[in-house]
């Protein structure tokens, strides 16, 4: 249990004592409340904020609630003060002890420390990149791709029982594309010459070696056909090789679904019908008209009945048509029978990682849940921006396979796919991000990339230091937990030890929030505390954290420094990226 949960329920026992002895009277049950971090430090260790929120249960003001229970605190072994701030915060101030100990949990639970059952094993489907089959993965889809992955790390470390999942269309007008791009390469590669990519066909260079396997598998077969005889084989040969190219390219970065969902498997297992009439049945269906389009000048426009879903009964802007004019399913319908899907398999969370140019399809979306889940099943869609590539400032320029981006691949080979993975997270999914491939490997403090692995290698660096006083078994992380760290008294090394012990919390905020960048947030601080102290110890030798002369002291700042290694190289692990005990073209510096 954490210090923030045990001041939780030491807080809830105190009301309870209160409760018993005629102290306080609640009207109701005891609501959630929050035991925290405060905003400042000199407020103390630990904010909690129930007085507030039992003015109207209690008849009381906060502040005479928090009276009342500021001696049952201070009573508590752990509580050294109590301040009461505003009109009733109850600021905790907690035994120098109670951190110090903090740091042998850390050590006996390794990277598994901060792991929690806070999402009680919840059944969350996170479904994320769903590009078309088209061609590589590229720069626009590594943002959104790496945010879902590590949202699953996230909530598996949290509790939750996770499936990554990816859809894709097959179905669509942009497959039929790529059937007759793979086709014109399929001559190619047997032997006609292909001058220009005629307008509206892929120019990607990739398209060749589908070509090239096409020719390979059937030969001449489909050369002088109607497209009608060999566009539907060409097609499914085509998305097929995609697929698996796409999945190579995720493996680069370390992404491996465990669900591949395609639309025309949905459409051909007769999935939209049923949904349909589940609709028909609820009586959700009607023939109607809608009104014009808001904002556009339309004096020719005439309603025209369509078969419309009551979708505006669960938030939507409108009623939504399920079938065009002709009678075909509108492009809305295979999403709306995914959805369905996802919740008759039994997940009760769904998250999707969209492209923020999705943004106005949330409404058609969401009714389905409401619908479909019957208030036991929730939706959260996150949309990430663009991301916009440079090189020493310049935008770089497009890629001759890829025919008109720059692709993952190409983004791992420059700078590595660790690198590529932590860079995406270091902005809100709502910001554009500019990913500079020069500035991303730069070795400076302003690439938060090498600021957090710089902090690792240290921590590494000083443990291969302190060989040299201490045998490896001593160095262990058991034999280190069972060290006496009464020595680590200084102002900025409790600092430090409160922001480690802080790893928990964040763990299960950053999931409650499905916020992932919170966690690449939490380590460039981490790292920017720990650099810190590094720095004045290379400036104060008596605040190194290896003194020779003070064998003690040494093992205490030990602990310290192997319990930041592990907490860093846990959170890197949540991110999907490798610790580096070790930098290039590193200095030698003092430990």
């Amino acid at each position: 249990m954490t210090i923030f949960k045990i001041i939780h329920a030491v807080t809830a026992a105190a009301i309870d004592d209160l409760q018993k002895s005629g102290a306080l009277t609640l009207s109701g049950p005891l609501p959630n409340f929050a035991a925290e971090p405060p905003r400042e430090a000199a407020h103390g260790d630990v904010a909690v904020n129930v007085a507030m929120l039992l003015t109207k249960l209690a008849g009381k003001p906060p502040r005479a609630i928090a009276e009342l229970l500021k001696p049952k605190l201070e009573a508590h072994p752990l509580v050294t003060k109590v301040d009461i701030a505003g009109p009733g915060f109850i600021n905790l101030h907690l035994k120098p002890d109670v951190w110090r100990e903090e740091l042998k949990e850390i050590l006996t639970a390794g990277l598994h420390y901060g792991d929690s059952g806070f999402g009680k094993h919840e059944r969350v489907n996170v479904e994320f990149v769903s590009a078309n089959p088209t061609g590589p993965m590229h720069a626009g889809h590594v943002r959104g791709a790496v945010l879902g992955d590590t949202l699953c790390n996230l909530l598996a470390k949290a509790g939750y029982d996770v499936t990554r999942e990816y859809y894709f269309n097959d179905a669509g007008a942009q497959v039929d594309v790529l059937a007759r791009s793979s086709y014109l390469r399929y001559r190619e590669a047997l032997g006609e010459t292909i001058s220009e990519i005629p307008e509206g066909l892929y120019p990607g260079e990739y398209l060749k070696d589908v070509g090239s396997a096409l020719a390979k598998r059937d030969g001449k077969k489909w050369l002088g056909k109607d497209e009608a005889e060999w566009l539907v084989p060409v097609r499914q040969f085509a998305v097929e090789m995609m697929m698996v190219m796409i999945r190579e390219d995720l493996e680069l970065i370390g992404i491996r679904h465990d669900v591949f969902t395609n639309e025309r498997d949905l459409v051909e297992s007769g999935l939209l019908e049923k949904v349909f009439k589940l609709l028909e049945d609820k009586g959700l269906i009607y023939t109607g008209t809608l009104p014009p389009p808001k904002g556009k000048e339309m004096g020719d426009w005439e309603p025209v009945p369509l078969v419309l879903f009551r979708s505006s009964q669960f938030g939507d802007s409108g009623d939504r048509p399920l079938k065009k004019r002709d009678g075909s399913w509108a492009y809305v319908m295979p999403d709306i029978a995914y959805h369905f899907d996802k919740i008759r398999r039994g997940f009760t969370l769904l998250i999707n990682v969209w492209g923020k140019d999705h943004g106005a399809y949330k409404d058609r979306i969401m009714p389905v849940v409401e619908v479909f889940g019957a208030g036991k099943v929730r939706l959260k869609i996150i949309f990430n921006s663009i991301v916009k590539l440079f090189k020493n400032g310049e935008p770089v320029k497009l890629s001759k396979r890829s025919g008109n981006i720059i692709t993952l691949r190409e983004m791992v080979e420059q700078v590595g796919a660790g690198a590529v993975r932590f860079f995406m997270l270091t902005r809100t999914p709502d910001s554009e991000l500019d990913f500079d491939f020069a500035k991303v490997v730069e070795q400076t403090r302003d690439n938060p990339v090498f600021y957090v692995q710089y902090a690792h290698a240290r921590c590494c660096s000083i443990m291969r230091h302190a060989s040299e006083m201490f045998s490896p078994a001593e160095l262990s992380p058991e034999a280190l937990a069972k060290t006496d760290t009464g020595a680590l008294n200084s102002p900025d090394e409790l600092a430090l030890i409160k922001f480690l012990a802080s790893w928990p919390r964040m763990v299960e905020a950053a999931a409650l929030a499905q916020e992932p960048h919170r966690i690449a947030f939490y380590l460039m601080e981490l790292a920017a505390i720990f650099h810190g102290l590094w720095h004045k110890g290379n400036d104060d030798t008596t605040l190194r954290f290896i003194v020779p002369d003070a064998k003690d002291l040494t093992r205490a700042r030990l602990v310290l420094i192997k319990s930041v290694q592990t907490v860093i190289a846990g959170g890197l692990a949540v991110m999907g990226c490798e610790p580096v005990e070790e930098m290039r073209n590193d200095r030698p510096e003092a430990a």
